[in-house]
């Protein structure tokens, strides 16, 4: 299995030739969000898109523009509407649901994230991913905050953890995990591997991100809580075998 940082929460998964990604988002500017460095290289053919909720720097309508007709694209099933505007085949799950794509077998599991679409919308539901193929198992934690049935997922048997560890500003809001709090949620997953993720690619206009920072305390903080996971740091664009 293969695993691509595309940046923010966007991550490239390839096994077995088949291919998904998270969250996709493509573009230089989302609103007051700058991306950091150069555009992300093209995707490949894709079996399928995991959208872990409806936030605009998750779900971006422009850059799912940018994906073949027809793909598939599983998000939570609250959220369906706001892709009326892409050319996907929406694929609504619940947490608990199981389905395929490609070589994948896709189980959408919790995630403690409120989540509108807009300031004033209706409140909709946020999921996590664990992804299981020939070559191994993957939990993509989409955002949330730590909650206890990490242990669960845990016990399914990891052996990646895609987890956030910073935002896109100087604060974070609830349903965030900061570097410390990404920790915690590695020592209850137990994953051979943690990469950090959503760090190091946008920032607010007139805003410096925090460059790998995050991803670094991250790093230390695992090696205090989870000595036994491995830490990946991924610069946008790069990958790993796990």
């Amino acid at each position: 299995m293969r695993v691509t940082y595309v940046g923010h929460a966007t991550v490239l998964i390839e096994d077995s030739g088949s291919t998904i990604v998270t969250d996709p988002l493509l573009r230089r500017r989302v609103g007051h969000l700058r991306r950091q460095g150069g555009l992300p290289a093209p995707l490949p053919q894709l079996d399928g898109v995991l959208i872990s909720h409806l936030h605009r720097d998750h779900l971006d309508t422009p850059s799912l523009k940018r994906i073949a007709d027809g793909t598939p694209a599983v998000l939570p099933a609250s959220g369906v509407s706001a892709m009326r505007r892409t050319r996907l085949r929406p694929l609504p799950v619940e947490e608990g649901s199981e389905l395929r794509l490609g070589a994948f077998r896709v189980l959408a599991v919790p995630a403690d994230h409120p989540t509108r679409r807009t300031p004033l919308g209706q409140q909709t539901d946020a999921l996590g991913y664990v992804l299981t193929a020939p070559g191994g198992s993957v939990y993509f934690a989409g955002d949330t905050d730590l909650f206890e049935g990490m242990r669960a997922i845990g016990d399914l048997g990891l052996d990646a953890a895609l987890l956030p560890v910073a935002g896109w500003g100087p604060t974070l809001g609830p349903g965030h995990m900061d570097p410390r709090a990404a920790a915690v949620a590695a020592s209850r997953l137990r994953p051979r591997i943690a990469i950090p993720i959503h760090w190091g690619t946008v920032s607010p206009v007139g805003m410096a991100d925090s460059g790998e920072g995050p991803a670094r305390e991250f790093a230390s903080h695992v090696a205090e809580l989870a000595p036994d996971v491995r830490v990946v740091v991924l610069a946008p664009g790069e990958s790993c075998d796990i």
